[in-house]
């Protein structure tokens, strides 16, 4: 039986035309797999940026909140502060700066306890608590943001049977730590350290923090190799001292922009920098009505597929603009957003 097969011409063609098949799949592969990397790299950043802004947004909002205390200042005549100042090793080691600017009011002093406050640095020894922070290349610039609020859920509510009122603790602190209260009672006001049992119902009790963030260079250890990664910290005033802690891996740098009524029309006409505020500006609860943040994210290790020179973020407007240049290989971008303080100004404590 006589058989025929395949000739050399024939053989070859197919050859090709496997090996055009065979790169195009090839080719699809590459892209597809470079692709989903990137974006992957772009929704950690998206992710990263999005939950440190709403983090540090919750915080913002509750500036100005003091429960039913209506006054507009803390005195020796109105308040009565009671809670232990944070220590570390036996010493009291407090985040301030400034006059009247501790985790609690300075009711000998004449100026107003300031409920927020922020800083531009590039020193790692900051308010008088920080001995960590970044050192941001280039010696640009970076802020710090200081806020003392109410946490926003009461620490005993009243509960009404005839004649007789009793208070059901809502605290979900553990009974372990030392926690800070504030009790508020119309034109009366008093900062206590643990349990404080009302005494008539006009009064209310919430929870107090202090909260202090700043960025941090931290050291992690990636397939055996130690990598150094910018990360936004946050000091927090619980049980006797400021205790640190990492919120979010890959924040570079930070930057506050504050709206000021500076004209009492309860709206605002200027925006400055920390750097610029004064010190009578950073008192005046009435005259701050907006926070904008602006959050520069980093990738955690640097894509050796890009290849960008000269990369240019801008953090803020106009004159008091931060601008940041970078020749390296890590993806970036930048996160912006207005947070309003609903409790001062025109609305100065309302609940």
């Amino acid at each position: 039986m006589k058989q025929n097969g395949f000739t050399l011409v024939e053989v070859m063609i197919s050859l090709f035309i496997g090996g055009l098949i065979l790169g195009g799949v090839m080719f699809t592969f590459i892209s597809m797999k470079v692709t989903t990397k990137d974006t992957m790299a772009i929704g950690d950043l998206q992710e990263s940026g999005r939950l440190a802004i709403n983090i540090m947004q919750r915080d913002i909002e509750q500036v100005g909140f003091w429960g039913t205390y209506y006054d507009d200042s803390f005195t020796a005549v109105n308040t009565t502060v009671s809670s232990l100042v944070p220590t570390e090793d036996g010493e009291s080691i407090d985040c301030f700066e400034g006059v009247n600017n501790g985790s609690f009011p300075d009711l000998t002093s004449s100026s107003n306890f300031r409920t927020i406050y922020a800083k531009t640095t590039i020193s790692k020894d900051n308010l008088n608590c920080i001995n960590d922070g970044i050192i941001p290349p280039n010696n640009k610039e970076t802020d710090i943001l200081q806020l003392k609020f109410l946490q926003g859920n009461l620490q005993y509510v009243p509960t009404y049977n005839n004649d007789t009122i009793t208070y059901e603790n809502k605290t979900t602190e553990n009974d372990n730590r030392t926690a800070y209260f504030f009790v508020a009672e119309q034109e009366q006001a008093k900062f206590v350290t643990g349990a404080y049992l009302p005494t008539n119902d006009n009064v209310t009790i919430w929870p107090y923090t202090h909260h202090v963030y700043y960025i941090k260079e931290e050291k992690y250890l990636v397939n055996n190799k130690e990598i150094k990664v910018p990360a936004l910290r946050r000091k927090r005033l619980v049980n006797g001292k400021m205790t640190s802690e990492t919120i979010m891996e890959g924040v570079e740098n930070m930057r506050f922009l504050f709206g000021l009524d500076t004209n009492n029309d309860s709206r605002v006409d200027t925006y400055k920098s920390a750097s610029t505020i004064t010190a009578a500006e950073w008192e005046n609860r009435k005259g701050m009505l907006t926070v904008q943040v602006f959050l520069l994210i980093r990738a955690l290790q640097p894509d050796p597929g890009i290849k960008l020179k000269n990369q240019k973020y801008i953090l803020g407007e106009g004159s008091v603009k931060r601008e940041l240049n970078f020749n390296d290989n890590y993806r970036r971008t930048v996160f912006t957003t207005t947070i309003r303080l609903s409790n001062v100004g025109g609305n100065l404590w309302r609940i």
